[in-house]
Formats: structure tokens, sequence, C-alpha cells
């Protein structure tokens, strides 16, 4: 047991970190004291707010603070040799998703966490959201008979937000397969179990944003169950308006804001668009490091899923788990998250603190970025694809 509180360091101060911001905030158990960022204005905000090191690598960081964990949330090309760094300096690790950009790399990332013997933790994904996981516990229950089928939709304006220009480029990581696909993905693993085979198909709409913006997929799953998975960020249809106009972040959304994001967009230049994105990431002229939204909050969600069990359909809300059975249907109510995102804090602390090996681990993270990869391949192939590593291997 930790007698002090976990000390975090940070690589890559950009939006990840700014949306992770307020459970590093609101979470008694840990601390912020490095981090390591190429931005000069956003290095010193940080030392700003936290009295806390900054260096100019992450290497640097891994070698040199007093962090027992590093969060890497930089850019995804470089997932794979940050967590390389933070292992070889016998550092736990938090790594946002997609945990890196092919399954060589997410191999390479688990090697060297399992020899240094620090824990690796992939996140944050909504299957860590409350109403998920009191989904998973309900089908694992029994009581509603075997699980059968999923589906799942969400509509977003994702592709429409700025943008860095790799982040427009599929081989870069960009798009949202990569960037959207493993919140789906490892909630209908979590839900189903190890997949066994993909079939998708991909859109790229929009020749000013060159990569996908939305894809369909089939999952068919060792238990037999199967997944109908749709998302699209193209700005038009918010799947918001399904759950009771409760943002992905849990807190309220005014519907009347309605083309937003496309609006901030249009007749800009891709170099005005890279400056919003600078103004909108920590320590930008847009960002309030220390501000959360105002209001009543709710529990974060991915759109809309439905889980169809024998005897009854389970639907994840904002708020709990609505229940369809035979003859009746009930409203199972969660508390109001007190700290958001704590579902990520509490596994990542039980495994520094309590040595509990984390469920969203390493192998977690592979099997993910399979499916997520099958996806891609599906589309480009017009097949069917096997899948061979959901059980980490």
């Amino acid at each position: 047991m930790f007698d002090r509180k976990i000390k975090i360091g940070v690589a890559g101060l950009g939006r990840a970190f700014q949306l992770m911001l307020p459970a590093f905030l609101a979470d008694p158990r840990v601390s912020l004291v490095a981090a390591a960022d190429p931005r000069a204005e956003a290095s010193a905000r940080f030392r700003s707010d936290f009295a806390a090191e900054t260096f100019s690598s992450v290497e640097e960081m891994c070698a040199r603070s007093s962090a027992d964990a590093i969060y890497v949330a930089t850019p995804h090309q470089f997932h794979a040799e940050n967590v390389v760094a933070a292992a070889r300096a016998k550092k736990h690790v938090l790594v946002e998703k997609p945990m890196a950009l092919d399954l060589e790399d997410c191999r390479r990332m688990i090697e060297a966490t399992e020899r240094a013997g620090v824990f690796m933790v992939v996140g944050h994904s909504h299957s860590f959201d409350a109403p998920v996981r009191r989904t998973a516990e309900l089908i694992a229950s029994g009581e509603f008979g075997p699980l059968r089928m999923i589906g799942a939709i969400n509509y977003t304006d994702f592709l429409y937000r700025p943008r860095r220009p790799e982040e427009l480029s599929t081989e870069s990581g960009g798009g949202v397969v990569f960037n959207q696909a493993p919140h789906q993905v490892d909630v209908m693993r979590l839900l189903a179990g190890p997949a066994r085979s993909v079939r998708a198909a991909t859109g790229a709409w929009d020749p000013g944003r060159p990569t996908e913006g939305a894809y369909g997929a089939f999952i068919s799953f060792e238990n037999g169950a199967f997944a109908s998975l749709s998302y699209s960020g193209y700005a038009h249809f918010d799947s918001d308006e399904l759950t009771g106009w409760i943002a992905e972040s849990g807190y309220a959304k005014d519907p009347e804001k309605y083309g937003a994001a496309r609006a901030v967009l249009r007749g800009i230049s891709a170099a005005d668009e890279l400056e919003l994105k600078l103004a909108r990431n920590y320590g930008g002229a847009e960002a309030t490091a220390m501000q959360t939204p105002s209001g009543p909050r709710a529990h974060q969600h991915f759109g809309l899923i439905v889980a169809s069990c024998e005897q009854a359909d389970l639907k994840p809300t904002p708020k709990g788990v609505m229940i369809y059975g035979d003859f009746g249907r009930r409203f199972e109510a969660l508390p109001e998250p007190k700290v958001p995102r704590v579902e990520v804090m509490d596994e990542l602390c039980d495994a520094i603190v309590r040595r509990h090996p984390p469920l969203h681990d390493g192998r977690w993270g592979l099997a993910t970025m399979e499916v997520c990869l099958a996806i891609l391949q599906s589309s480009r192939e017009g097949r069917e694809i096997g899948l061979k590593h959901q059980r980490g291997n």
C-alpha cells in the first residue's frame, strides 16, 4: 500500500490530457508532478498550475522525474516508444486509446511493461463507464438468459472538430476507426467476450477530410452472439438526441447548437485549423485548465447500445440501465459520478497500490486493436476477417 499520493507524469499536454484533467484534479489519490510537451505555452501553464517539473522529451521525463506512473497522451504514432521509455524507467503506464497503430507495436509495449514488472492500463474507453459495466454484470448473472445480439450506433461531429494534418490521414492514425472504434469495440468485447470475426465497410465521403468518417461493422463472437456497430462523425444527425441530450462527457448538451462544428471550419485554411486546434488544447488561448462543465453530471456514454439476451433487452444509459423484460420493464439507476472517469482511476490505482492486474491491460488493448484493424482490412478487401489474438496472444 502507498502511504502517499500516486505521482503522475504526463506525456503530451494536448486534447486528450485536457479531457482527462478533471479526473486527475478530482481524485485525491493522485497528483500531477511532471509533464513533457514541445509547446512552451503548455509547459509553462503546467508548471504554473501544478508547481511541477516539465521536460523537453518524454524519455527525459521518464528517466529523471519522480513520477510513479506515466500518462501517455501523445499523438498515436508515438504511443509505443513512449510506453517503452516509461517501462525502461520502471514507471507504470496509463496509455490513451488507440493503444498503437499496429499489432507489432502493441506486442512491443506488452513485452516492455511485463519485462519491467510494471502495469499498463489502456484507456480511457467507454467500456470503463459504470452503466456499461453494470450491463456486463447483468449479462454475466444469467438472470436474462444468454446474450444473443448487440446493436450500437453513434452519430457525432468528430470529423469536423479542429484537427492536425495527421489526424486526417489514416496511415498516421487518423479517422474514426483508429480514434472512435476502440470505444465501441471495447464495449462489445466487455459485454460479449472474445470476438471471432469481422465484416465491415468504411466511408470517406468528404475530399477535404480524406480519412474514414464512418464505418459499419458486423462482429461475431466465440459464444455465438453477434454485434452490429455503426458510427458516423459527419456532423449531421446527433445520436445524443437518443440519450436525452446528455453529451458523451456526461453533461447536458444544447441541441440548438446544431451545425456548430462545421460552421467553425467553414472557409478557413489548414494552417488556421491547426492554430484553432492548438488554441483548444491545454495551455492554449481558448482552453481553461481548471474549468469543467457546469450543471448536473451523468455518466459518460458512447451513443445508443442495446444488448439482447434471450429474456430481456438491456440498454445502458447515462443514468443507469434500462431493462426490458418479457412482461415488464424497469430502470436500475446508478449514483451520479462524483469524479469523472473514476473507473479509470480505480483501475490504475488498484494496479499500482494493491497489485491488482487491470482488466484493460496491454493484452486487452491488443485484442481491441486487432478488431479495429480488421474493420479497415475488411473494408479494403471486401471480405470477412478472422481474428486470432482475442485472448491477448
